[in-house]
């Protein structure tokens, strides 16, 4: 007699964090996972990196392989093999292999979706046409790296991260590249000083942006790209065209076998990562998550959140009580060698869900000023002016904005003022940071903003 039957539907972070948290805390579970793709257990935020030759090889994402989940861990991977339909009645999945066209049935007792997200596609003429990429799948980074060693030019559709990734990867590979930017500016979410700072290092670096500006049309020759045509009749040439406008809940799967919908159409989850069916839990992109600050759902697909989702999913079918408490959005990236990071709740959002907020910018060297390689950090503190607490923050800069944010990460997650914020015994060395570290220097201004409301002198 076998054990509990867990069937996992997606073989990347979230669905195989789900999987090998459950194994390691119930032996007896049969694990059984499907993925629609070639590859699994990869890391999905490194493929840009893979297309401008940083990694060299697509294995070089793979943290382990189909037949080593098979041997080391002991579960049943089906590659190549997409899950077309969940029966809750009979408790079982319809599978088809992709690969011969046949299907098959699979019985669970307990089944994860985390079937992740799927870029948007935007209703462009020519979107058919050979050369034209979304960033998704190890297979897409495969397609995009093998045109970009053949092309000269390359136009990105949207200036979100994703975006940013690409044309710095691309330009490293002496593409020249565009990018086109339907919104007035990069990174709406940020300061507009911020912003501006990222529209200047991309143009130093010789890629030209577009702002409110859409592509219209992909222009084709013989079903191969040649360029595009804006909206405002403009047109730029290019051998391939990368679209990055975002990305929507994969949820197709359960909204079919009638599960809870909710926000964009990710699946609701409760605190455990439990649907509306109570043997069928979904994790990572595909779900809805909680906001820490608001307490309201969000639908911020990160990998962090992915693998965290995924092994609160794994520990509560293997028997523990764990729970997912929400997120931040706590994200980084950089831009050749301009780094971007964020948490919590810009200005805009938190006006919008009714904060008396206001924020603060300063401008710091991230180290002694007589230290060779200082270079100057832009933090902006979001700040509830009601009662002084840290509502998020934004920054940029060289390479030590990351390990910044994640201060104030954890400064917003504990919930702290930034009264308390400022007297952080920091540590300081010229090599590392200044006496005052810019953080202390942005709390200690934006506690003027909060004396100033309350009537009080700076």
């Amino acid at each position: 007699m076998g054990g509990k039957r867990l069937v996992v539907i997606g073989g990347t972070a979230a669905g195989l964090s789900a999987a090998s948290k459950a194994k390691r805390l119930d032996g007896s579970l049969e694990v059984t996972v499907f993925e629609r793709g070639g590859y699994v257990s990869y890391g999905s935020c490194g493929l840009p990196y893979f297309v401008g030759g940083m990694i060299r090889e697509a294995d070089d994402l793979v943290s382990l392989t189909a037949e080593e989940l098979r041997s080391k861990r002991g579960f049943r991977v089906h590659t190549h093999t997409e899950v077309v339909r969940i029966d809750r009645a009979r408790k079982l999945v319809e599978a088809k292999d992709l690969e011969n066209g046949g299907t098959f049935d699979a019985p669970y007792d307990a089944l994860v979706i985390a079937t992740g997200s799927r870029p948007i596609i935007p209703p462009i003429v020519g979107m058919e046409s050979r050369g034209v990429f979304t960033v998704r799948s190890v297979e897409d980074g495969i397609a995009i790296r093998d045109r970009a060693g053949k092309a000269r030019a390359a136009c990105v559709i949207g200036g979100g991260v994703i975006g940013l990734e690409m044309a710095e990867q691309l330009a490293l590979r002496g593409l020249k590249v565009t990018i086109f930017e339907a919104l007035d500016r990069l990174l709406p979410a940020f300061p507009e000083e911020h912003s501006r700072l990222v529209a200047d290092h991309l143009a130093l670096k010789g890629v030209d942006l577009h702002l409110s500006r859409s592509v219209a049309a992909i222009r084709s020759e013989g079903g191969e790209v040649v360029g595009v045509t804006a909206d405002d009749g403009s047109t730029v040439s290019c051998d391939m065209v990368i679209v990055a406008v975002g990305v929507r809940p994969e949820s197709g799967l359960a909204e079919a076998a009638g599960l809870e919908l909710g926000l964009r159409s990710a699946i609701v989850v409760d605190e455990r990562q439990r649907t509306s069916d109570p043997h069928i839990w979904a994790c990572g992109d595909c779900a809805q998550m909680r906001h820490l600050i608001t307490g309201k759902p969000v639908y911020l697909p990160l990998g962090t959140t992915a693998n965290k989702t995924g092994r609160v999913a794994g520990g509560v079918i293997g028997g523990e009580d764990d729970r997912f408490e929400g997120v931040l959005g706590s994200m980084v990236t950089k831009v050749f060698d301009l780094y971007i990071a964020s948490t919590g709740l810009s200005l805009q959002q938190a006006l919008a869900e009714g904060y008396a907020a206001e924020q603060q910018t300063v401008i710091k060297g991230d180290r002694a000023s007589y230290y060779p390689g200082s270079r100057d950090a832009h933090v902006n503190l979001v700040v509830d002016t009601a009662d002084g607490r840290l509502l998020g923050a934004q920054g940029i800069g060289g390479e030590t904005i990351a390990g910044r944010i994640n201060v104030l990460v954890a400064a917003v997650t504990m919930g702290m003022t930034v009264s308390r914020l400022g007297e952080l015994d920091l540590l300081y060395t010229p090599s590392v940071a200044p006496v005052y570290d810019p953080l202390l220097i942005a709390a200690s201004q934006a506690m003027k903003l909060v004396r100033r409301r309350h009537g009080r002198a700076s």
